[in-house]
């Protein structure tokens, strides 16, 4: 049983009781009882309780179950969190009398960490190297550039991009088959309805994102399920109005699997086939840690797929800079929706980046990424084992995230759990069934999507110890 007494020394310095009687769980019921405190002027408004893992102790129950409590008070509006004044009594949530309705809620206080995937430090933009490429660029520039322009992008961007991706991703193509666009969503814009009208084939999991994009666009998704060795491509002969397929074979997104060789050949072969499309999203494929380079899917055969790229992950998303490297059947097709006054991808961005390519700048900063981001990651690995050695921390061997997956059957209700926590703690967190595609067949699977490579150097420590605390407690 429970106990009912806890110390509030931080707070009013005195004992207080609470009543851990009546139905629910003991989250319910250890809610309920702090709420009545708080309504009956037991706990005053201000007043500090203790922190969860001493409340836990105090009354004899599990630490996440405390959490999830001051999680839900706080949502409610009983309770106030901020990082270093604890937890504390929301001033608006005075006793109440039978005739004064309820303080409306407290808004949501802005997350103080976060481990949000899909964002690289953004303290790292080598901001010396990068400005002293486009003193360089803009130097040699003709005057041309900075005229109406080319709808594909600079030439002087796709003759280091073309040399680029070949040496570094094994893709084949010339300079006049790459268009630059502002990054991967802006390459669907592109591609969709117009080039490819649908329907899509995509992954189980994925960003809903785009997922929506597609959906404005009137673009209709079959899902693929995703298991251990990437995307089942063999369900897309399933699909008979399928025309085209969107994979991430180097590192299946969010699940972090590379697509199996077997299935990277079935999935040309289907496109051979049947004339359709497979559609490249590469969008962290320069990080890995512990496996030799995946070469792109494009290199298999550059006719029926469509490689698309941006430096949102290696670089920053702040620089709207992407590529495509299309079929040569479908470049007119993408030039034409994107018109001759198209809002294109700034010039001086472009020249810069031609010129970072170049001269080695942009391959030494990913070598430092890599090396700082690879740390972090067994810094992530290490602390998940140390609080939370039941928990598998998977798709490790490359990118910019790893998941922390919950088992068995309780996984939903502990990654819902895990979350507010999170948001207790203020830390900004994704959960994996928020990636999962509204009609998928395959078993759903419960964790949490994290980034390690958002924070700064300085802030990193902090995020994770966060997260630690919101970790389901070791049975």
């Amino acid at each position: 049983m429970p106990k009912s007494w806890v110390n509030l020394a931080a707070g009013l310095g005195a004992d207080l009781h609470l009543d851990l009687t009546g139905p629910g769980g003991r989250r319910a019921v250890l809610a309920r009882a702090l709420r009545d405190a708080v309504r009956s002027g037991r706990l005053a408004p201000g007043t500090r309780l203790p922190p969860y893992r001493s409340l836990a102790a105090d009354l004899g129950i599990a630490r996440n179950t405390v959490a999830d409590a001051y999680a839900e008070l706080v949502a409610e509006g009983w309770l106030s969190a901020r990082q270093g004044s604890g937890t504390r009594v929301a001033h608006r949530a005075e006793p109440l009398t039978p005739t004064r309705a309820p303080a409306p809620p407290v808004p949501a206080a802005r997350p103080t960490h976060t481990l949000l995937q899909g964002q690289p430090d953004a303290a790292s933009f080598p901001r010396t190297a990068w400005l002293a490429a486009a003193r360089r660029a803009l130097t040699a520039a003709p005057h041309e550039a900075f005229g109406p322009g080319d709808p594909r992008g600079r030439p002087e961007l796709r003759r280091a991009l073309a040399d680029y991706l070949a040496r570094t991703r094994g893709v084949r193509t010339d300079p006049d088959r790459i268009v630059i666009c502002s990054g991967f969503a802006h390459a669907l814009r592109l591609l969709f309805p117009a080039v490819l009208p649908g329907p899509l084939a995509v992954e189980s999991y994925g960003l809903a994102f785009h997922r929506a994009l597609l959906a404005t666009a009137g673009v209709r998704t079959h899902p693929l399920t995703i298991d251990e060795h990437g995307a089942c491509t063999g369900e897309l002969t399933a699909h008979d109005d399928v025309g085209a397929a969107l994979l991430t074979p180097a590192h299946q997104f969010p699940t972090g699997v590379p697509l199996h060789p077997d299935r990277r050949a079935e999935a040309v072969n289907w496109a051979r086939a049947t004339g359709g499309y497979l559609i490249e999203d590469d969008y962290d494929g320069e990080f890995r840690y512990d496996r030799r380079p995946v070469g792109a899917l494009q290199g298999l055969d550059p006719e029926r797929v469509l490689h698309i790229g941006s430096v949102s992950k290696s670089l920053s998303p702040a620089l709207r800079l992407g590529w495509m490297v299309l079929p040569a059947r479908l470049v007119d097709a993408v030039l034409a929706v994107k018109g001759e006054r198209e809002a294109w991808a700034g010039v001086t961005d472009q020249l810069t980046l031609a010129e970072f390519l170049t001269h080695g700048a942009y391959d030494r900063h990913i070598r430092r990424m890599r090396q700082r981001y690879r740390r972090r990651r067994d810094r992530l690995i290490e602390a998940v084992a140390a609080h939370a050695p039941q928990l598998a921390v998977t798709g490790i061997a490359a990118g910019l995230h790893a998941v922390v997956e919950f088992p068995g059957d309780s996984a939903a209700a502990e990654e819902d759990s895990a979350l507010r926590a999170a948001r207790w703690q203020g830390l900004a967190l994704d959960g994996l069934a928020s990636y999962r595609h509204p009609e998928a067949t395959m078993p759903p699977r419960h964790g949490l999507v994290v980034g390690h490579a958002t924070p700064s150097e300085s802030a990193f420590p902090a995020a994770l110890a966060a997260l630690c605390r919101a970790l389901p407690a070791a049975p």
